[in-house]
């Protein structure tokens, strides 16, 4: 029995509605494959190096190229290849929110016991295997083909249009340079009546006969499974190809020319000799005739852009320094104008307002398209607001990663400073963590995935972002809860850039706030990515217990929430730490584990606390051993333990041991 065939005109409507419906989202991946199937533990070598393998990828997902490969493990027998592609016309954000889903669903959902596996989503193709590394070479095991089952009316000549566009793809894709994108696409108009919409994609570190090899096999397989068929799929580790009639990539990103027409059936070779001479002349004449109106047309309008992008630069350049000026220079297409932002608040109307940040007012705001935004507008009363605004721009604008709030654009007029990001419809964490009635809300499982978002993009910011940096300012409040209350830390204008080998620096201007910030920062000035680690153990105990930290000082005594962490621990009594309000849904386990992470992380000696990494591997995994914790920095003692011996620092001594600071910019947890 054939393939059904379908009326042209009304297949794409009826595809272009399945689209619309979500059967092409990252709801489900599109085909896996897994291999060498093992039976290993939680706590096993294997499965350490996963998860850190996994994590890498996933915080790796902000990576421009969309692409990225890396290895976890020491030892090459138990070490583990991994990488992701991401489909070249998607935005990073996309690319990122896929890649997690990838990652998490891989081990999860569809390979759990496995040592090889390969998924394919819609938006991109992860891959991970035990060795040996398959790193820069084509794969030519394990392909995965899908038709859509629906001949077109005439397969014959749809089969060859698809044929002649998948040649020219894989020519233009296995021609760009190696570390590049090796992706291509095409619009080709068939039959007067429907478009073919066509992609092609290599991963970057192919060569440029691997790619073609690569591809030219996926095109033989695409003639066998699906020759004639209204659309369809060869996935490969290494490459990839599609084809749809109906829009499945983003057109204006990849900035391809309107579809090319193509009549079909073409005449046949013993038709050529007949044609009257000179009548090709004429549509070559067309041809050339329209070549030439497209470059003039390209030619004015990057004549008009450059000129209005130089009279843009020229605005910002009297604001910013000329180093600002240059990081700035690249974003300019973020920025806003005065009277559309007016326009979003209601005239930044009190009933817009949503909060207040370290430097100015947040309110909510509506966009013409009916995109929902935060607005932050920096106070003209700040004498620093100037110089935030500058480094939050510069920034966050290279800074992209689930767990960060994003940055979609700025405002420069008069004296106006102002950033507009995503709007997060669940406020901050401090709203919801030091309630008693809206604590409720935040559940165990839902805290253990907080404290989990804030580590990885704390690592992000750390490690795994172009730039090294330290937030300086991380707090309940500078933590924003999104619609599945998913975490994204916001507010960097106290953020620091450090170079790749340096690892801290000294200020004499102090700015963050009481209680998050480390003992070195707030007495020499001293900052590090373990200034951030001591914030982070701050913010986990925080969640856990549901208390703030200075919330144990009465009238009559002086006392913080480490000092009481600190006691349980020693006594083993950690457990009455925790919320109250968590005492039936909590997993032991990992409340355990949370403690002794958080009181790792506000050790008084820097050195002593974890990196980072260390604390996500530790999240995600029970094989790692955690040593002891030493007494926290700012330990306090009770009136009982007033004549025990100390070696940490105490609440006196952090005036009388103090250097000279000058400019300080503290802020006290509201």
């Amino acid at each position: 029995m054939g393939m059904p065939s379908f009326n042209v005109s009304i297949v794409p409507l009826l595809l272009s509605l399945l689209c619309l419906l979500g059967f092409t989202g990252e709801a489900a991946d599109r085909a896996h494959m897994c291999f060498n199937q093992i039976t290993s533990t939680p706590n096993s070598t294997y499965r350490s190096n996963l998860n850190l393998l996994l994590s890498s990828l996933s915080s790796n997902a902000t990576n421009e190229s969309g692409f990225y490969n890396t290895t976890a493990g020491q030892n090459p027998e138990t070490s583990i290849y991994g990488l992701f592609l991401c489909r070249g016309d998607i935005a990073t954000y996309d690319c990122q929110d896929c890649v997690a889903t990838a990652t998490k669903e891989i081990v999860e959902r569809y390979c759990p016991s496995e040592q090889a596996a390969v998924t394919w989503y819609d938006k991109c193709m992860l891959r991970y295997s035990n060795g040996p590394s398959f790193f820069s070479t084509m794969d030519e095991a394990h392909r995965f083909p899908i038709g859509n089952g629906y001949n077109a009316t005439d397969p014959d000549s749809f089969r060859q249009l698809v044929a002649t566009i998948m040649n020219e793809l894989v020519a233009r894709a296995a021609n760009v340079p190696s570390g590049a994108k090796k992706f291509a696409t095409k619009e080709a108009i068939f039959n007067k009546s429907q478009t073919i919409y066509s992609l092609v994609q290599c991963i970057p570190d192919l060569s440029r006969s691997g790619c073609n090899s690569c591809l030219q096999a996926l095109v033989a397989n695409l003639a066998v499974c699906c020759g004639g068929q209204l659309g369809g799929t060869v996935m490969d580790p290494s490459c990839n190809l599609r084809y749809e009639i109906y829009p499945f990539y983003q057109i204006e990103a990849v900035g391809e020319p309107a579809p090319t027409p193509v009549l079909f059936p073409p005449p046949a070779p013993g038709d050529q000799g007949t044609r009257p001479k000179g009548k090709s002349l004429i549509p070559l004449l067309g041809i050339v005739a329209i070549v030439a109106l497209i470059a003039v047309s390209l030619a004015l309008f990057a004549m008009s852009y450059y000129l209005l992008r130089r009279r843009a630069r020229k605005k910002l350049n009297s604001l910013l320094d000329e180093n600002a000026a240059n990081e700035i220079t690249s974003i300019e297409s973020l920025q806003f104008d005065l009277a559309t932002v007016k326009a979003a608040t209601n005239q930044f109307s009190e009933d817009n307002k949503v909060g207040s940040g370290g430097f100015g007012e947040v309110y909510k705001g509506t966009l013409p398209n009916r995109q929902e935004i935060a607005v932050k507008r920096l106070s003209r009363s700040s004498g620093q607001g100037a110089e935030e605004f500058k480094n939050e721009v510069v920034l966050i604008a290279k800074l992209q990663h689930r767990n960060l709030v994003r940055l979609l654009g700025f405002c420069l007029e008069g004296e106006e400073k102002i950033l507009i990001y995503e709007f997060v419809p669940n406020k901050s964490l401090d709203y919801f963590l030091f309630d008693l009635e809206k604590q409720i809300l935040l559940d165990w499982s839902r805290r253990y995935n907080i404290i989990r978002g804030i580590a990885r993009g704390i690592l992000y910011l750390h490690e795994d972002s172009r730039l090294r940096i330290i937030h300086r300012d991380l707090k309940a409040s500078n933590i924003l809860l999104d619609e599945n209350m998913n975490p994204k830390i916001s507010d960097f204008g106290m953020a620091r850039i450090f170079g790749v080998d340096q690892t801290q620096a000294n200020t004499n201007r102090i700015v963050g706030t009481y209680g998050y910030m480390s003992p070195e920062y707030v007495i020499h000035g001293q900052f590090s990515v373990k200034s951030d680690v001591y914030s982070i153990g701050v913010l986990i105990l925080e969640i856990l217990s549901g208390k703030k930290n200075d919330s144990f000082c009465t009238s009559e005594t002086i006392d913080n929430l480490l000092s009481q962490a600190w006691r349980h621990w020693r006594r083993g009594t950690s457990l009455e730490l925790l919320d109250p309000s968590l005492r039936d849904s909590y997993s032991r386990n990992e409340v355990d584990r949370c403690i002794h992470i958080g009181l790792l992380c506000v050790q008084e000696n820097p050195a002593e606390r974890p990196t980072m990494a260390s604390i996500v591997v530790m999240l995600s995994s029970y094989s790692v051993t955690l040593s002891s914790p030493q007494r926290p920095g700012f330990f306090l003692h009770s009136r009982t333990e007033s004549n025990a011996p100390t070696n940490g620092l105490e609440a006196d001594q952090s005036t009388s041991n103090s250097e000279p600071l000058s400019e300080a910019s503290i802020t006290h947890p509201r």
